[in-house]
């Protein structure tokens, strides 16, 4: 009767020990619960925030897009006004030589001019040519 009572002790004993751990369980569980409650309001919130900064973004690439489209449109502008530049060079380059040979045989009639204006203009010259 004794060890009855004794192992009866001791089972409510263990019953209040496991009536505090479950006790003290709960209180953790319900700590547990508020924080992942403050977590899943800090990702909702935080999905807002995200969702309004990349639709921020989508706008700002579609701008930058836009932008993009019309430099590549003055890109080949730029490079057709290069091209006529080329050739306009190029014709000027082939005009500069054209005159530069015009007045190379410019040069050469004004030296052969001179001489006959020389021989004109003395005319011992003429005379002494034939001696």
């Amino acid at each position: 009767m004794w060890n009855m009572g004794n192992d009866m002790g001791t089972m409510t004993s263990s019953v209040v020990q496991m009536s505090k751990d479950v006790t003290s369980m709960s209180q953790n569980v319900g700590r547990i619960a508020g924080r992942m409650e403050v977590m899943a309001k800090s990702m909702v919130d935080g999905q807002a925030g995200m969702s309004k900064d990349l639709a921020a973004m989508r706008v700002g690439m579609e701008s930058m897009s836009g932008y993009i489209q019309g430099m590549g449109g003055d890109m080949k502008t730029m490079a057709g006004d290069i091209g006529i530049l080329n050739k306009n060079i190029s014709a000027m380059s082939i005009n500069m030589a054209n005159m530069n040979q015009s007045m190379a045989i410019m040069n050469n009639s004004m030296l052969r001019m001179s001489s006959d204006i020389n021989k004109f203009t003395r005319p011992e010259s003429i005379i002494n040519a034939f001696r």
